[in-house]
């Protein structure tokens, strides 16, 4: 009896491992099929950086149509006392959109006037262009700036850590500020149009 007991768990294992060694090829078949059956494999995610470009180019069209369907008479608006007018906000989203590239190492335009350890040059770039063509020129060019730096970014750097804003974070989380913070605004936008009776382009299907 003694034996008994100490024979039958070691067959059964035996036993298992063997059904397990059977079944693993077929099992294996199985998955291959399914992935054949789905078109083979599955094509490469695209990078983080990729899809940034991608959300920022949809948030570039909006904010750009913003300012374009905004007269020069909404551009002096603000909400309230002590808060941006249409044009600040506009000259705000151009200014960061040289400065945050910066804070990674890009080179600034030298007609910005922006150094990226001074905030304080960042402000005066900011109240340096009040004209409503001339606001609108210069948000197109930063954008543009914007695109060829993030185009620049080399995926393996995607880690690398960064200091800026009194923080430590990375190369990605950069990029990811800097969509995050184009999103703010665009909200700001949105509503300051809106306040102004100004439907956004999108909304009228012009953009």
């Amino acid at each position: 009896m003694k034996t008994q007991r100490a024979f039958a768990p070691t067959s059964l294992l035996a036993v298992l491992a063997c059904i397990g060694l059977a079944c693993a090829p077929a099992q294996n078949e199985s998955a291959e099929a399914g992935d054949a059956e789905q078109g083979g494999e599955h094509p490469a995610a695209p990078s983080v950086f990729a899809e940034i470009g991608t959300d920022l180019a949809t948030v570039e069209e909006k904010l750009v149509g913003l300012a374009e369907a905004m007269n020069e008479d909404h551009y002096g608006w603000r909400p309230m006392e002590g808060v941006r007018s249409a044009a600040e906000l506009f000259m705000h989203v151009t200014a960061d959109n040289y400065l945050l590239p910066a804070l990674a190492g890009t080179p600034l335009p030298e007609h910005t006037g922006i150094t990226p350890t001074d905030y304080e040059s960042v402000l005066a770039f900011e109240a340096s262009i009040t004209d409503r063509q001339a606001i609108i020129d210069e948000m197109k060019a930063s954008f543009a700036h914007l695109r060829e730096a993030l185009a620049a970014v080399d995926p393996v750097m995607a880690g690398h850590e960064l200091e800026f804003f009194g923080q430590t974070s990375t190369v990605q989380g950069l990029w990811f500020l800097t969509a995050v913070h184009l999103h703010e605004h665009l909200g700001n936008g949105i509503t300051y149009a809106r306040a102004n009776q100004v439907v956004p382009p999108w909304s009228r299907g012009e953009g």
